[in-house]
């Protein structure tokens, strides 16, 4: 059934979907961390999915490092050219950071194919070589984040913070539970779910959080 809300403008129906995702929180008797609330509540705009109220995961102070990173002009980099479309540019300009996807790049995938890795494994070494800190989102491949844990592990570089919310099926899970073990400030979904939309919702959230 249709109502009168149809003819909205977009930031109206933004207001009146933020109000409906709270009013359903409540009638599900689920109560957010008010410091992660907005970006919860973000994830379940994007995706209709409520429960992702029960699966988010954040390490302790996870959005007030991640805000703080780019409060100062971290950069962000992705797996994906989707979730690197949905971040929000400008605003992230505003702050002095950049974000970045390096799929694409030709480098990257003469160097997958001549290793016989993907080219999420090369786009996050080749991120290491950037000069400023770095927040991960990663939406899509598990491998990108089993190979940044790995590179935690091989030496003394890790990144400023890890988004952690590939969807799908194979090493999905584990990968996420190898973020949650490293020391970097994280916010992961449990379980299989998550994508680049998602990724980008969740960078988006703390990017609105620091300039509201």
């Amino acid at each position: 059934m249709i109502d009168e809300t149809w003819c909205l403008l977009p930031n109206e129906i933004e207001k009146k979907s933020f109000a409906i995702i709270a009013e359903e929180l409540d009638k599900r008797r689920i109560s957010l961390p008010a410091e992660q609330a907005m970006i919860t509540k973000r994830v379940i705009h994007t995706s209709a999915d409520f429960e992702y109220a029960q699966t988010m995961t954040y390490s302790e102070h996870a959005v007030a490092i991640a805000k703080e990173l780019l409060r100062k002009g971290a950069d962000i980099v992705t797996d994906t050219n989707m979730a690197l479309a949905g971040i929000n540019k400008r605003v992230l300009t505003q702050l002095g950071g950049q974000v970045h996807c390096f799929m694409a790049d030709e480098d990257v995938a003469d160097e997958a194919k001549k290793r016989g890795v993907t080219r999420a494994v090369v786009s996050m070494e080749k991120a290491r070589t950037l000069e400023k800190p770095v927040l991960f989102a990663v939406g899509n491949a598990p491998t990108a984040l089993i190979r940044l844990c790995e590179m935690i592990q091989e030496d003394s570089w890790k990144p400023a913070f890890i988004i952690g919310v590939p969807v799908g099926f194979v090493n999905v899970e584990g990968a996420k539970e190898l973020v949650m073990d490293t020391d970097v400030p994280y916010i992961v979904n449990r379980g299989r779910k998550g994508g680049s939309n998602v990724a980008a919702a969740i960078c988006n959230a703390l990017l609105y959080e620091v300039t509201r």
